[in-house]
């Protein structure tokens, strides 16, 4: 885990507004209901939510995926992003430990 690149993530409001949102996938996303939130949340109901264009909404999803913060999984032609718990935890007991 590398510590700098989860926090240059988390030092963005909308980034940070993506992981609250994906937190919760059902509540804040109710246009996905019908697909189901199995592999997580389309990207494009996550730019249809922030309201930024597609390009910005890749580029955020892209720096929070490689500071490990969210996974990606690809189902067709879509992307489905889901929070990664684990690093949260890691995250959690970092602060605790060491800051």
């Amino acid at each position: 885990m590398d510590h700098l690149e989860i926090f240059k993530a988390l030092s963005n409001k909308t980034r940070l507004d993506i992981l609250n949102w994906l937190r919760e996938p059902e509540a804040s996303f109710p246009g996905q209901k019908d697909f189901g939130y199995e592999h997580g949340v389309c990207v494009g109901q996550i730019q249809q939510r922030a309201g930024l264009t597609q390009s910005t909404i890749s580029e955020y999803l892209s720096v929070l995926q490689r500071a490990g913060l969210v996974k990606a999984t690809r189902v067709g032609q879509w992307t489905y992003y889901q929070r990664n718990e684990a690093a949260f935890q890691a995250l959690s007991q970092l602060i605790e430990s060491e800051i």
